[in-house]
């Protein structure tokens, strides 16, 4: 018999939860294992056997994942022609990260380097078309050196 839930939110899951539409959402799992190193939490199929639901977590954040059905409006980046957001995540060598997640097929859309707001910090693009940060805080600034950091950032780019 059902129990009911101990907690609002399941067990595994963050409090804001991206979900991702892909084209082949079950090598897209697979490729977030290899690349990124995540977790695999479940993959729940349909008659049809596509994912209808799947649940992954990248340094304890939780994805969710299903299969386009382009039908019930469910449309990949591809489908799109490009990803309409990105996803953001915090890693602890984010130079080592991006090398191994580029060897294992993304795309570094926009290299690692030294972020003015005390990240380092870059961009890439999955083979399934998402588009996802990634960064290591390196310095604590205050709101105003920020803004000074800021500032000088944009009068060098002109």
């Amino acid at each position: 018999m059902p129990q009911a839930a101990k907690h609002y939110r399941p067990a595994n899951m963050s409090p804001v939860t991206p979900h991702l539409v892909c084209q082949d959402a079950a090598k897209a799992i697979d490729f977030y294992v290899g690349a990124f190193g995540a977790q695999e939490h479940g993959r729940m199929k349909g008659p049809d056997g596509k994912i209808m639901n799947a649940m992954i977590s990248i340094e304890g954040g939780s994805i969710m994942l299903v299969d386009e059905n382009v039908e019930y409006g469910m449309r990949s980046p591809q489908t799109l022609g490009g990803s309409p957001s990105s996803v953001h995540i915090y890693v602890a060598d984010v130079d080592s990260f991006a090398a191994h997640a580029e060897a294992e097929g993304a795309k570094i859309t926009q290299p690692v380097a030294d972020q003015f707001w005390g990240d380092r910090f870059c961009v890439l693009v999955d083979p399934f078309g998402h588009e996802w940060s990634f960064a290591t805080h390196i310095t604590d600034l205050a709101p105003d050196e920020m803004g000074k950091a800021a500032d000088a950032f944009f009068t060098k780019q002109g």
